[in-house]
Formats: C-alpha cells, structure tokens, sequence
C-alpha cells in the first residue's frame, strides 16, 4: 500500500505517485528545504542584498557620511560587494549594486563616505 510523503494517507491514481494533494507536494519540499543547511550562494546574495538595503537607507542626498559602527550594528559587513571603482586619488570605492562606500578616518573615528553610482565612474 502506498502512501503520501507528507501525510502518510493512502494514494489512490496512477502508479508513481508520491503526493495526495499538491498542496502535501509543496509542503513537503518547503519543509525538505528548511531543513538543509543554506547555500553558499544564498548566504552571499543575502550579505548583499543586506548591504544595499543598509546604504540606500543612509544615503538619501547621494552622498553623506557615517560612522561605521552605526553600520556595522544593523548587520553591514564590507567585505561583501558587487563592484568597486577608483578615482584619480587612488582611492578605491566599494559598491553594492548602485550604492557604494569608502572607508576613512577622520579624527581617529572610523567613517564611511558614502556615495551613489554615477555616469562618469563608467
């Protein structure tokens, strides 16, 4: 006698199925999915997305400044970013997606620049 997967009520219909309902389908896969450890992938595109959220939300002007400990505190991790560019100083801005930040020092307190993509970083 056969069996759902989810719910172990008896299947009735053709010979391979494995489910009575789509909705004991889907319910097993999303509980399969929960239960495996998160991908590699996941983990960064999430960083990512994180640090885009936390940038746009500092930086309504197109650029500002702010320490990094108010950043680091919701979650902002620089190690993580999508591109950077390099101005004529040499220096190196970081960028996740459009939103970007550069790492100074003013006064012994660590800040960030941050800034919005434009046509002329191309």
């Amino acid at each position: 006698m056969r069996k759902c997967l989810f719910c172990n009520e008896k299947l009735s219909g053709r010979e391979g199925k494995k489910f009575c309902t789509p909705y004991c389908k889907s319910s097993y896969h999303y509980q399969k999915a929960k239960e495996e450890k998160p991908s590699f992938f996941k983990k960064v595109d999430k960083q990512l997305k994180t640090n885009r959220r936390i940038l746009k939300k500092y930086n309504k002007a197109g650029k500002s400044y702010l320490r990094v400990e108010k950043m680091d505190k919701e979650g902002f991790n620089p190690k993580f970013f999508t591109h950077y560019w390099k101005n004529k100083k040499g220096q190196v801005y970081f960028f996740c997606y459009e939103y970007g930040f550069l790492k100074l020092s003013d006064n012994g307190t660590a800040k960030y620049l941050l800034v919005k993509w434009q046509d002329y970083m191309n």
